[in-house]
């Protein structure tokens, strides 16, 4: 029996840089994936004008014009029935039904746990990484709960933090391995070699 590509709903709120890296690998044969959704909290972001270049089911949830109950339910009824749950730079809190546990992930552009939480993405963490005079960085893929950028780490990917560098730098080597990583990431899920026991990262060979 023919292999069923792995379903992937895509939750954004920025450039979608990272949904046209994920559709990439799809369309070279390196994942064995479609994404059937790419949903954005942002009707004027970036990220939905290249999905639907991209010719992608898009939809956008206006986190600013609901309610918070009004907002939750409209992104699980958006996300639909796919098996992996993706979060590339989405900005808003969704609260993960239970039986959405273990198949949600999120890629995080810091070693986590340093340089996380609530308000720290994009430029803001470079920022924060070069401040605290790090000479290392990198990124990682992470199983979400309910916190932000909190959850079991899946993997990760190091960089050098290079004497000189500002945070335009810093962004632009972390983001080289954050286009590795997380279809690494997904790719363990298409070929069912990654699970969550409690807060235990399960990886088989």
């Amino acid at each position: 029996m023919e292999k069923t590509p792995l379903r992937l709903a895509v939750l954004m709120s920025g450039g979608g840089r990272t949904l046209v890296n994920l559709q990439r690998h799809i369309a070279e044969g390196r994942l064995d994936a479609r994404i059937e959704v790419a949903i954005s909290s942002r009707g004027d972001a970036k990220g939905v004008e290249r999905s639907r270049e991209l010719g992608l089911p898009t939809v956008v949830v206006e986190r600013r014009s609901l309610t918070d109950e009004a907002f939750q339910r409209r992104i699980t009824e958006a996300v639909g029935r796919a098996d992996l749950v993706c979060m590339a730079g989405f900005l808003s809190l969704w609260r993960i039904p239970q039986d959405r546990c273990g198949r949600v992930i999120n890629i995080h552009p810091a070693l986590l746990p340093e340089f996380g939480g609530m308000g720290m993405y994009g430029h803001r963490v470079h920022e924060a990484v070069l401040a605290a005079g790090k000479t290392e960085s990198g990124c990682t893929v992470h199983f979400c709960d309910n916190e932000y950028d909190h959850g079991p780490i899946i993997l990760q990917r190091k960089v050098p933090v290079e004497p000189g560098d500002t945070p335009d730098d810093l962004a632009a080597r972390v983001f080289e391995q954050e286009c590795i990583a997380y279809p690494e990431a997904v790719s363990l899920f298409c070929e069912n070699r990654v699970r969550l026991e409690g807060r235990r990262v399960i990886i088989s060979e």
